[in-house]
Order: structure tokens, then C-alpha cells, then sequence
């Protein structure tokens, strides 16, 4: 009996031991397929700034006039005036056409600047 008892309190730490170590082993194997491979989570998950960007940016024409103490871009076809976050950029086109490309923030009718072309 005792040879017994002797056994079983050697093999049941050891199989739990294996047990815990097994399942763990498991866990870790998937959780490591993100860090072999670092674009998947990039392919699946694009990053929102750029996606943003991509999908908003758009070009807008009319003349950079001064309204108050702010310049803004006037678009006399559609009778529509947009902010101009950029006022430095939008000096050097005082008075002239020009073709504004940004990201329109419809809440504030403000355009986020990327490049202002004379036209």
C-alpha cells in the first residue's frame, strides 16, 4: 500500500505539472502567430489616420480671399466658402484661383490644407 500511495504522489504533481504545461504551451502557440508575422494585424486592421486620408481627400477650386482677419477659399461655381486651416499656406495666394487639395470637416466647413496650385 504504501509503494501506492509513494507512486501516486509522485505521478499526479508530475501529470498536472505536464497538464499546465501542455495547455499553456497551446495558448502561447497562438498567441504567437501575430508577432512572426507583424503585417497581418496591419493587412486586417489598416491604420485609421490613413484610411481617413485616403478616403476623404479631395480638391476643391475657387479663389483665397480675405473674409474678416482669416483668408478662405471662395468657390464661386457652387457659391460655397471654406476655412482654410493653413493661413500661412494661403497667403502666398492672396486674390488668385488656386486648387486647394485637403480633407473637408464638414462640422466646421474647415479644409485641412495637404497643398494649395495656383490654377
Amino acid at each position: 500500500m504504501k509503494k501506492t500511495h509513494l507512486a501516486w504522489s509522485m505521478v499526479l504533481p508530475l501529470a498536472a505539472l505536464t497538464a499546465v504545461l501542455f495547455a499553456s504551451q497551446s495558448a502561447f502557440a497562438r498567441s504567437d502567430d501575430s508577432p512572426r508575422n507583424p503585417n497581418t494585424q496591419q493587412q486586417q486592421m489598416p491604420n485609421d489616420q490613413n484610411a481617413q486620408s485616403a478616403v476623404s481627400q479631395k480638391t476643391f477650386s475657387g479663389k483665397i480671399v480675405k473674409s474678416g482677419d482669416n483668408l478662405v477659399l471662395t468657390d464661386a461655381d457652387n457659391k460655397t466658402t471654406y476655412q482654410l486651416d493653413d493661413q500661412q499656406k494661403a497667403h502666398d495666394f492672396l486674390n488668385q484661383s488656386v486648387k486647394v487639395t485637403g480633407v473637408l470637416d464638414a462640422s466646421t466647413g474647415t479644409i485641412r490644407v495637404t497643398a494649395i496650385e495656383p490654377v
